[in-house]
């Protein structure tokens, strides 16, 4: 069978395919190439940059897998896709630890001040008085909403460097982690440091907005390495300016590439940003590579 990959693939994954007896081109394609095209194929596998709306699945007349290489399907109108028969796989564990050791360096970044004095020491300063107040993770509390595969992975490296670690999940009712299951109102009052692992669903809203902020510690540190959408920036903007919120590190944004409204979040001292790269890393490419593939050779079967 024919696999289109719009966004790329590890070689071991691309190779697994080969391997398999399917003929797999790899190639970006704008919304309109895709259009045109994918009517050729039994199979698409994307990443985060190619979005499967309804025309593309319309078009897809012998589509019968449509693979998302990483965790989240916001890019995919799955339930439409599912109405038409075709089945829509991801790799939810594969990048895993690439996204919690990032949400573990936003967290030592903006405790100790690496992101901006990096930036101002480049510049000649020398800002060893005006950041010589750093904050420890060590003994601190980290909220984790969300404790699916990443929140769990994440718990992991916390505990290892002595945090407490409670987290809020509406799926997950019980852990042999030495992890606290709470509500989220529970959480947000007593975390020291709060991590996101949610994806965004449009039709509930944020999860993070001004009245959350309200609830929580004076001081809090805010990650969000999950998906754009999921706290309102400029709610959190007004936190970071009131004292509210001490630090943030966030890597994924309501709009990407952001833009200029952007910038007060984006350029805000307190703020250590990273351009959407939670998942990449070599290992974790190489795993989601190999894990969609097996998947998508799995599914041809049926």
């Amino acid at each position: 069978m024919k696999i289109l990959i719009t966004d790329g693939i590890s070689e071991n994954g691309a190779r697994l395919l080969q391997e398999a007896g399917h003929e797999v081109v790899q190639q970006k394609l704008s919304p309109e190439e895709l259009l045109k095209e994918i009517g050729n194929y039994h199979a698409l596998l994307v990443r985060s940059a190619t979005k499967v709306r309804q025309d593309a699945i319309d078009a897809g007349s012998q589509l019968k897998v449509i693979g998302r290489g990483g965790v989240g399907l916001d890019n995919i109108d799955v339930a439409y896709a599912k109405e038409k028969g075709i089945a829509v796989l991801n790799t939810p564990g594969a990048s895993s630890i690439s996204v919690a050791e990032l949400a573990i360096a936003h967290m030592f970044a903006i405790c100790r001040f690496v992101h901006i004095s990096n930036v101002e020491m480049r510049q000649g300063a020398w800002p060893k008085k005006d950041y010589s107040k750093g904050m420890e993770l060590t003994g601190k509390t980290l909220g984790l909403i969300g404790f699916g595969n990443i929140g769990q992975e994440t718990a992991k490296r916390a505990l290892g460097i002595g945090m407490t670690v409670i987290a809020t999940d509406p799926f997950v009712k019980t852990t042999d982690m030495d992890v606290r299951l709470v509500s989220k109102d529970e959480l947000l009052a007593q975390a020291d440091v709060i991590s996101l692992h949610i994806p965004f669903i449009k039709e509930h809203g944020p999860t993070i907005t001004a009245a959350e902020f309200a609830k929580m510690k004076d001081g809090v540190l805010l990650v969000n390495c999950a998906r754009g959408g999921v706290v309102v920036e400029t709610d959190l903007v007004d936190a970071l300016n009131s004292g509210k919120v001490r630090a943030a590190g966030v890597d994924v944004f309501e709009n990407e590439p952001v833009t200029d409204a952007q910038s007060e979040l984006i350029n805000h001292p307190r703020v250590s940003v990273t351009p959407h790269i939670g998942a990449s890393t070599a290992e974790g490419q190489a795993r989601v590579g190999v894990e969609i593939a097996e998947r998508v050779i799995e599914a041809l079967k049926s």
